[in-house]
């Protein structure tokens, strides 16, 4: 009589649901943002943020209730996959897995780069890589030895990159000057509109939370409560930044390091070189939880039967997916070393409304199919159909090259969902 297989322990609690979610929120976009934003919408500009996470909020209801359906670890793979088959389901996992790999080497260089401010040689050359290597492999090696290691790891590292934002806003609130931002003013239409485009994409990042289910103590009921409290934070957090630099920096629109800059003319030297630690550990925080919820796709997919059976094993001490961990923080080495992941970047913008649309539309085919979650929507088919076309609305408007990009990259998922074969069950460990 052979042993059972080993299963995964649900180890991970609200609070580290909620952290995961923030984590994937709030990384190095928060550091560039506020100049971007000032010089689209200049001193109504938060206005900005403000009608991003409105409309952000229609999609992430969408993803609170699909969540509360499910135990499974999967995420919008396992939503579509439920609602329109495997053919779709393996597509709009391909290209969600395409955007946490193309986020995890962007994110990789941030933080070489801004750990470059304190060690120069971190930022290029044999530095570069020698650093890259290090933190890839240690937030794999804490995965590796279990969710509760890789879930510890992100919850003090969002409190680590936390304190130092918060401590910005409460100090930066008082020095501020009222009279260089305005909280309840509307910009110009396309002004308001350019800007909250580019917004709603710095909101995104809390789907991190949808994935690794099958090791959360009641997911069903957690996941809808940790997706809406990230965003309704974020929110919080991101208007007071804004309203912080532009009170306290002239030329906002102009800076290239914004927080940095800001926090230096009301804190002195020190208060910018600590702006440079949060970002450092605000994108060594978004990659551990990248490092977490990256392998539990490639183990949904083999699980599944869609990618080499080794990728759903699970450790017999360790209880994690411990061929995906070492396979995914491999890719995302090679992509973070390498450095040539542009076309990485354009996908991860068309790929990111993929999932996003997938998972709106699929929450009315659910509801017919399984029976209610803990979490249900209001008003009906009202909110999945404005958060799917408020998402057609977005992907109708990608640039070209994204355009080309996205389309490479589901030309490839389809190749691959045709060649990597369908197993008939579940592998062993």
């Amino acid at each position: 009589m052979t042993a059972p297989a080993p299963r995964f322990v649900r180890a991970v609690g609200l609070a580290g649901l909620i952290a995961i979610a923030v984590n994937g929120v709030v990384g190095s976009g928060i550091f560039v943002l506020p100049a971007t934003a000032a010089a689209i919408a200049g001193a109504a500009s938060p206005s900005a943020y403000v009608l991003a996470a409105i409309v952000m909020a229609l999609v992430v209801l969408c993803f609170a209730e699909a969540g509360s359906l499910f135990e499974e670890t999967g995420g919008p793979y396992l939503y579509a996959r439920e609602a329109f088959g495997p053919f779709a389901g393996f597509l709009v996992g391909w290209m969600f897995f395409l955007s946490r790999l193309a986020a995890s080497a962007a994110i990789a260089n941030a933080f070489a780069a801004y750990l470059g401010f304190f060690w120069p040689a971190a930022a290029s050359g044999a530095g570069r890589v020698a650093v890259l290597t290090a933190m890839i492999g240690a937030l794999a090696a804490a995965n590796f030895a279990g969710v509760k290691w890789g879930s510890r790891t992100v919850d003090v590292l969002t409190v680590a990159k936390m304190l130092p934002l918060l401590f910005f806003v409460a100090a930066g609130l008082f020095a501020a000057d009222p009279a260089r931002y305005r909280l309840f003013a509307l910009p110009p239409v396309p002004a308001l509109r350019e800007a909250t485009l580019l917004l709603i994409f710095a909101f995104g990042g809390f789907e991190n939370a949808n994935v690794p289910a099958e090791e959360v103590r009641d997911p069903r009921r957690h996941l809808p409560i940790a997706v809406i409290a990230a965003i309704a934070y974020t929110a919080v957090l991101y208007v007071l930044i804004q309203v912080v630099t532009l009170g306290t920096l002239p030329g906002l629109a102009s800076d290239r390091t914004p927080i940095a800059s800001a926090a230096s003319r009301f804190l002195g030297p020190a208060g910018g070189a600590l702006m440079t630690v949060a970002a450092v550990l605000s994108t060594l925080g978004s990659e551990s939880a990248l490092v977490l919820v990256g392998p539990r796709i490639l183990w949904a997919f083999s699980h599944g039967g869609r990618l080499p059976a080794a990728l759903a094993r699970i450790h017999e001490r360790h209880r994690t997916p411990h061929v995906a961990i070492v396979a995914f923080a491999a890719v995302a080495w090679i992509a973070a070393v390498a450095g040539s992941f542009a076309w990485l970047a354009a996908v991860s913008a068309i790929a990111r409304l993929v999932f996003s649309t997938a998972t709106c539309l699929a929450v009315p085919v659910l509801r017919r199919r399984l029976a209610p979650g803990p979490f249900r929507l209001p008003g009906g088919l009202v909110i999945p159909l404005a958060a799917s076309a408020l998402c057609l609305w977005l992907l109708a408007g990608i640039h070209r090259d994204q355009a080309l990009a996205g389309a490479v990259a589901l030309a490839a998922g389809y190749l691959l969902y045709l060649f990597a074969g369908r197993r008939s069950s579940p592998p062993a460990s």
